[in-house]
């Protein structure tokens, strides 16, 4: 495993303990450059993972929590008359940061989710007519409770593909639990982490997995991956170019993640439920995800040709 990122992921496996697989799967969303959305039950740790993230990756972060008031001027910013007629003058808002963690994203209503699009897809937000940059790197990482619960608004299909990779952490094993329930706070190794990257090293981890060797036949194993999705008769639809397009990505820091050069199917299999889950609705349900979804994609890995 590469040095810096296994150093890494170690550090987070002492906050975070038992989920050892998806902390490796949110490293390799971060240094593929894409946002990440944290799926699960309230009390399991979304929130202590974005944090954990943010502070061990040594960015500048942000955390708002959306509620069902929550403006898009509030997320945003809004441009305000200056004192003595001197125009206006745009005040940011808490979007500016290099990581915002977005928590319990689908407690804010659609109009507020959907503020959030330009800012992750173009880098940039647009207030009164006027484009404002925001701060590089920027990364979202979103938490959300699950949709039948009281209060919720299911993401749009168009915000969920913005997100590189959904993970679910699910109840720690016994033996994690007892750790949880016998160590120390959570709150306090949060406080404690130091970082272990910068920006600087963090853009240079991200040029070095863009420069990971895809060879021709691996990309013809993740075309006849997008191809089984949609010809799937347990999906409602398969895997857009876009989608296939984000598996790379996310294979390719996988494999920088495993200190490799070159990228292989192993790869391609690690981030694909990740990368997937998200984007495809199984036949007979009406949102994205589910046990039915991971089911399918187990399959579809399954009866795919290497």
């Amino acid at each position: 495993m590469n040095h810096e990122l296994g150093a890494l992921v170690a550090q987070l496996d002492g906050v975070l303990v038992g989920k050892r697989a998806q902390l490796q799967l949110a490293v390799c969303c971060l240094v593929a450059g894409g946002h990440l959305l944290i799926d699960d039950l309230p009390g399991v740790g979304k929130t202590t993972l974005a944090q954990a993230l943010a502070r061990s990756f040594g960015l500048a972060f942000t955390r708002v929590q959306f509620t069902s008031d929550l403006l898009p001027g509030d997320l945003l910013g809004v441009s305000m008359p200056e004192p003595g007629g001197g125009g206006f003058r745009f005040h940011p808002g808490p979007v500016f940061t290099q990581i915002l963690l977005a928590d319990e994203i689908n407690r804010a209503p659609p109009k507020t989710q959907s503020a959030l699009l330009e800012a992750m897809e173009e880098g940039q937000v647009s207030v009164d007519g006027r484009s404002h940059p925001l701060p590089e790197p920027f990364f979202v990482i979103a938490t959300q409770n699950p949709h039948d619960q009281r209060g919720t608004y299911a993401l749009p299909e168009s915000q969920l593909d913005r997100f590189l990779m959904c993970l679910s952490l699910g109840y720690p094993d016994a033996a994690a639990e007892r750790s949880l329930l016998l160590g120390e706070d959570r709150r306090e190794l949060l406080r404690r982490l130091p970082p272990l990257l910068d920006r600087d090293r963090l853009e240079q981890l991200q040029r070095q997995a863009q420069q990971v060797h895809v060879a021709p036949a691996l990309a013809d194993y993740v075309q006849r991956l997008l191809g089984a999705s949609r010809d799937s008769r347990g999906l409602l639809t398969g895997l857009s170019p876009r989608a296939g397009l984000a598996l790379l990505r996310a294979a390719r820091a996988h494999a920088l993640l495993q200190a490799r050069e070159y990228c292989g199917p192993e790869d391609v299999q690690a981030v694909l439920p990740a990368v997937a889950v998200h984007r495809l609705v199984a036949v007979g349900e009406s949102t994205p995800g589910g046990p039915a979804v991971d089911a399918q994609l187990q399959e579809l890995v399954q009866r795919t040709a290497l």
